[in-house]
């Protein structure tokens, strides 16, 4: 038996007036989505624990199977896990944002700083460790703006927003708090100046003004899918954060040309190398991030059009390709809802579907939010679903 899930990140929503007060998914054209709906199984699953942030670390660790309340600790190991930085005992890696900050640096205009290249960035990130680290610091490029600062000896007890949650709000009642957090703050003030003075010298087109620091925690320990299911597996996706949840789950991170995390993703690449894998192991994990930025942009246009690449673009292909295998069965799902209105993500429990369907779990006339949530199957812990999948 043959296993993938199709993950398209932050894809549900709410109503949207212009859309006629329909959802982008309604909205946008998906006959590969509604065909796993009508010919397969759906149903409603919560991915977010009571108490807990709806952010992408903790809706996967539950879509993947593992019981965010004790195995998560947050977000920056996972995705030092894929750059390669080894962790000694006592660092905290976090998640180091290249941001533009507007009026007067007050206001958190872009979380993505234009979504800056990953060359760019290289420049600047390895510019602000030569100005920045030391014995205590040091900052690793990642991909496009997401990056890795690692504190030796810190402190990982912090309250840190995610900047994606506050776009176009001020920022001064969302900078760290806690013990110690002075010291974050005076390097991200720092930081201005001397990116200031990077882009002044290097490159006069860099939007990003300022880092961003989040998402710390100490390495977890998890089982692998193969100790707990006997699987073997791989994870495609663009971002560090994925790709590290999948390391510590024993999954092969793979590398696909062209996946940037946004709406100019390979979308056919994924689709490839996701059958390519299964050859030769049992189980995918196929995450797509342009829905997601889409609702953090604000951009019903780009998220409709994200949705639509999806369907088309991967999950049709994928329908095409697992006919090749005698036995297999596909999981579609979103991690969490990025509503345009809100711009962030939300909590409400986000509709599913698998092909082919499940004995005694019905399908429904289309996928979307409304038509799924009338299903009367539902499932209120997110870490148990995958044992649907596997048919355990």
């Amino acid at each position: 038996m043959k296993y993938i899930v199709l993950l398209a990140d932050g894809m549900p929503d709410y109503p949207i007036e212009e859309l006629g007060n329909k959802t982008p998914l309604e909205a946008a054209h998906t006959p590969n989505m509604d065909f796993m709906a009508r010919e397969g199984s759906v149903g409603m699953v919560n991915t977010v624990p009571d108490g807990m942030s709806p952010g992408s670390d903790v809706c996967n660790l539950s879509i993947l199977g593992y019981d965010p309340r004790k195995y998560y600790t947050g977000r920056a190991p996972f995705e030092a896990a894929n750059m390669g930085i080894k962790l000694a005992e006592g660092d905290i890696p976090f998640r180091c944002n290249l941001v533009t900050l507007g009026n007067d640096r007050t206001v958190m205009d872009d979380f993505s700083a234009g979504h800056v290249s990953t060359e760019d960035a290289a420049g600047l990130i390895s510019f602000l460790d030569e100005r920045l680290g030391n014995e205590e610091f040091k900052f690793y490029p990642g991909k496009s703006y997401r990056h890795i600062m690692v504190w030796k000896g810190g402190n990982e007890k912090l309250k840190c927003t995610p900047p994606h949650d506050i776009s176009g709000q001020e920022i001064k009642g969302y900078l760290p708090q806690g013990g110690r957090a002075d010291i974050l703050n005076d390097l991200m003030n720092r930081s201005q100046g001397i990116i200031k003075e990077y882009v002044g010298t290097h490159n006069g087109d860099l939007k990003a003004n300022s880092i961003w620091l989040w998402g710390q925690g100490r390495v977890p320990v998890m089982p692998t899918m193969k100790e707990r299911f006997g699987i073997t597996g791989s994870v495609i996706a663009a971002v560090d954060l994925m790709k590290g949840i999948g390391i510590f789950a024993g999954l092969t991170p793979i590398d696909v040309p062209g996946a940037t995390g946004y709406v100019d993703t390979n979308y056919e690449g994924k689709a490839e190398y996701a059958l390519n894998e299964l050859k030769d192991k049992d189980f995918v994990y196929l995450h797509v991030e342009s829905p997601d930025e889409s609702g953090h942009n604000g951009s019903v246009e780009l998220k409709v059009r994200s949705i639509e690449d999806f369907d088309r673009r991967v999950v049709g292909n994928i329908l095409k390709g697992m006919k090749v295998f005698p036995e297999y069965r596909i999981l579609l799902v979103s991690d969490h809802r990025t509503p345009i209105a809100l711009r962030t993500h939300s909590a409400e429990p986000v509709p599913f579907a698998i092909y082919p369907p499940l004995e005694g779990i019905e399908g429904g006339e289309c996928f979307s939010e409304r038509v799924v949530e009338k299903s009367k199957f539902f499932v209120p812990e997110g870490h148990k679903l995958i044992e649907l999948l596997l048919g355990n």
